[in-house]
């Protein structure tokens, strides 16, 4: 190309360039920046020379997983919808971190807080909302939230609550909505107790009724979270330091960090600093346009019709009308309004919502089931026959009849039992095939039917793949199964398989034979290191447990440096937590056999704490229910025995029968066995729980044919060893994996088997799903028969991890492992 063809070139771009029209978007949040995508999916590249203003210092994100990033499931580039670059990929100016003060209509001007002016021809008003700070005695200060205070709004929010729950012990949150909820998700993994404080008489009260709040607050008190309805916070105490929230009614929460998620507030001032109407919130048509014709609002700050939304799914409607208007794609396009349909989780439980969450008239029709105990709660409410409103909590299963009904008017069955539940005729289902594409699935990220089809068939070769492209069920994970279902059909059986499904852990890139061999080549001894050496420094909280109980398993627990946030609760306290928050204890009792006086000590203690429940396990176990957590190590020291191991992936308890000693028809001695078996695998860490029993003769009165790990006496003084059985919500009847002779040779079988499930099966993989994965002759000729030359080994490695178990009643219960180990609930003076 020549000197002259390339100025040619540049001068008709530079032409192109001055005759596009000017487009300015103040908002770079999920309704700013979603926009702009609408109109350059419209050809709006080649209309407009964009120019987007963002408060933060960053490309548009996801602002629906930030709890994810206040946890630390994930980090912060992990949320990001356009990062940096694809503003530069699609010849966008973007100033991030610049704060317009005001907007002149006159001179058609943007102005910055940095002194720079941009002119607009289009001006798309996009400031989403902030958070609201009640007026409350004692959280600001001259500068905004005084030290210890925090919202939740941005990643640098997420970043200062999670630098200063560092030092603390209890966190309390001002607000029991959606996002005070999941401010509490964030906050659990950084080791302090977390209490939600609302002012309401229930939590959620936008998207539930009494009851339902109610079932939702038992299940997260279940989860270990302090739920306080009802509670007014009038004062932060505390002077140099936050002490705890005062209430109206007198009494006071301690606490010594303070989450405010009291709700949000339009950002409507720059607005109607230029003159536009503003009511609570800027005030437009169903083109989105103000009363100037050259400026729309979007999203948040937008009031339509008198209503404001702050869901997704409503501003990605929004969006869609607004880029066609302005690109001219279809200037009749109208925003008529949503029907609010949503399906999230709220802390990791499932809900739907949509229309009414409570009947207007007594001609309403309302179904209503509820089963608390398992945190599910479900209405239904028809006004003539027409489906006006729903929720489903803990149980979404009808979600995808449901919306259907209630966005497209599908008849109803007659059998209304069936809008609740899969019974009778499948005249209530609804497919995924059923669905029709313009079906909204991703209402986090706006993402329908068609589009996941559409993506396959553009050639997304895996559930992994769509999910990126479109990022469905990137959001807060409620719509996945759907995702999936519909890649499947629209792949047609030639779904590629994604490589994650092989991984041991998911936060881990590598199958489980490769991430021991890096964890052994490259020395790693705790969960960080491994993040830090084989996932790029990328934490994941979900994958902590399972790669602690890995390394505990490869390296013994005396070499590991101890990670508390990289164990259950359970693990930390060595007790069981119970919905209420107290804890289960159960005494070490081998075999099932126990004495008069560890009876007494049983007694003593339940009467000193006044146990309000002492229970028979269903593995011949003592359970003293109801224990609170600054008792738990008094509980310990007055019992004096060892852990009966309710609790953890771990080596559980044997159950035995009472064989030969007092059974007519015993030929085998397995109480001796049982507690034999008991006293020497105790504690011993696994990929999942590990149940065994021992039984006398083939009668099986202690379902040894039905445990993970099972020794059943028969004629001739021998024993069959049966391994992968199971009678919980998997029923199987354990393999027969070999017949010996003698106690010692079950119990060197067993060690065999165990150490081999220890090193083979996947994170929370039973032994009942394991079994049958490996292959009953494949672990017959490994455990058995020693075909691979590795049963010395597998009975070495076993042995030094019984060697180096330690009693954790022993040593923690006289000096607790930190300082909050055992620390008491806080308590409503």
């Amino acid at each position: 190309m020549t000197t002259a063809e390339r100025d040619h070139l540049a001068l008709g771009d530079e032409f192109e360039a001055q005759t596009r029209q000017k487009l300015v978007v103040i908002g770079n949040g999920m309704a700013g920046a979603r926009t702009v995508e609408e109109i350059l999916a419209r050809g709006g590249g080649e209309m407009f020379n964009i120019t987007v203003f963002g408060d933060e210092p960053y490309g548009n994100y996801n602002r629906i997983l930030l709890s994810g990033v206040l946890s630390g499931e994930s980090d912060a580039s992990d949320i990001f919808i356009n990062p940096l670059d694809w503003y530069t990929d699609n010849d966008i100016e973007l100033r991030a971190g610049a704060r317009v003060s005001h907007v002149d209509r006159i001179a058609r001007l943007v102005h910055a807080e940095d002194g720079t002016s941009v002119a607009y021809d289009k001006l798309i008003v996009a400031t989403g909302s902030r958070p609201f700070i009640p007026p409350i005695d004692g959280v600001m200060n001259g500068h905004g939230p005084r030290p210890g205070i925090f919202v939740f709004r941005t990643i640098d929010d997420c970043n200062a609550i999670a630098n200063y729950a560092q030092g603390c012990a209890r966190a309390a949150v001002i607000g029991g909505g959606l996002l005070g909820l999941e401010a509490a998700r964030g906050l659990l993994t950084h080791g302090v107790e977390v209490h939600v404080v609302e002012a309401g008489p229930h939590l959620m009260g936008q998207q539930l009724d009494a009851q339902g709040g109610r079932i939702l607050a038992r299940t997260l008190r279940e989860m270990g979270i302090g739920v306080h309805c009802g509670s007014a916070t009038v004062q932060v105490t505390g002077e140099d330091r936050i002490t705890g929230l005062a209430f109206k009614d007198g009494t006071h929460l301690e606490c010594d960090m303070v989450v405010v998620a009291a709700g949000i507030r339009p950002n409507a001032e720059l607005a109607a600093q230029c003159g536009l109407t503003v009511e609570r919130a800027v005030v437009v048509d169903d083109q989105l346009r103000t009363e100037d014709p050259d400026i729309y609002a979007v999203g948040e700050c937008a009031q339509h019709r008198s209503q404001v939304y702050g869901l997704v799914a409503p501003l990605w409607e929004q969006a869609e009308v607004l880029a066609d208007h302005i690109t001219g794609t279809d200037t009749s396009a109208a925003y008529e309004g949503s029907k609010l349909a949503t399906k999230l989780k709220v802390m990791g439980v499932e809900l739907a919502v949509m229309g009414l969450k409570e009947p207007e008239s007594d001609d309403d029709e309302v179904l209503q089931f509820s089963e608390p105990h398992r945190g599910i709660y479900k209405t239904v409410i028809l006004r003539d026959g027409v489906l006006v409103g729903a929720t489903l909590l803990g149980d979404v299963s009808k979600v995808s009849f449901l919306t259907q009904a209630f966005d497209k008017g599908t008849p109803l069955p007659d059998d209304r039992l069936q809008l609740l539940f899969d019974v009778g005729p499948p005249t209530a289902a609804v497919s995924i095939a059923d669905l029709p594409d313009d079906t909204q699935i991703c209402n986090c990220n706006g993402v329908s039917k068609g589009q996941i089809a559409s993506c396959v068939s553009g050639g997304a070769a895996s559930v992994g793949a769509v999910m990126k492209a479109t990022r469905a069920g990137t959001g807060c994970g409620s719509c996945k199964s759907q995702v999936i279902e519909i890649v499947e059909r629209a792949a047609g059986g030639d779904l590629a398989e994604d490589p994650s499904a092989h991984y041991y852990v998911p936060g881990v890139p590598m199958p489980k034979a490769a991430l021991v061999e890096a964890i052994h080549r490259l020395g790693l001894r705790s969960a960080s290191e491994v993040f830090e050496a084989l996932a790029d420094g990328r934490d994941d909280p979900a994958s902590k447990m399972g790669l602690t109980s890995l390394l505990r398993t490869i390296w013994g627990p005396e070499d590991l440096g101890d990670e508390r946030d990289a164990r259950y609760i359970n693990d930390r306290v060595h007790a069981n937590i119970q919905r209420d928050g107290t804890f289960s204890v159960v005494p070490g009792i081998s075999g099932g056999v126990t004495s008069a006086d560890q009876l007494r000590r049983i007694a003593d203690v339940a009467d000193k704490y006044e146990v309000p429940m002492i229970k028979i396990t269903g593995g011949q176990r003592i359970d003293l229910l109801g224990i609170t957590k600054e008792n738990l190590p008094r509980v310990w020291k007055d019992l004096g025995m060892r852990s009966g191991h309710a609790y953890g992936k771990s080596f559980r308890t044997v159950k035995s029968c009472v064989g030969t000693d007092f059974c007519r028809f015993g030929v085998g001695d397995a109480i001796a066995l049982g507690v034999e078996m008991e006293e020497r695998f105790k504690g011993i860490e696994a990929p999942a729980k590990l149940k065994l029993a021992v039984a006398g003769c083939p009668r099986n009165c202690s379902e040894a044919m039905v445990k993970d790990i099972g020794a059943v006496a028969v004629e001739g003084g021998r024993w069959e060893v049966y391994i992968g059985g199971a009678a919980g919500a998997t029923v199987r009847k354990g393999d027969v994996l070999c017949t010996v002779g003698s106690h010692a040779e079950v119990l060197t079988i067993t060690g065999r088997f165990m150490q081999y499930y220890r090193e083979n099966a996947r994170w929370l993989e039973r032994t009942y799903d394991f079994v049958p994965r490996i292959g009953l002759e494949e672990l017959r000729a490994i455990v058995v028969d020693d075909r691979d030359g590795i049963a010395a080994r597998l009975g070495a490695e076993m042995a030094r991890s019984i060697d180096a178990y330690v009693e954790p009643w022993q040593t923690e219960a006289a000096e607790p492992a930190t300082a909050n180990q055992f620390a008491a609930p806080i308590a409503v003076a």
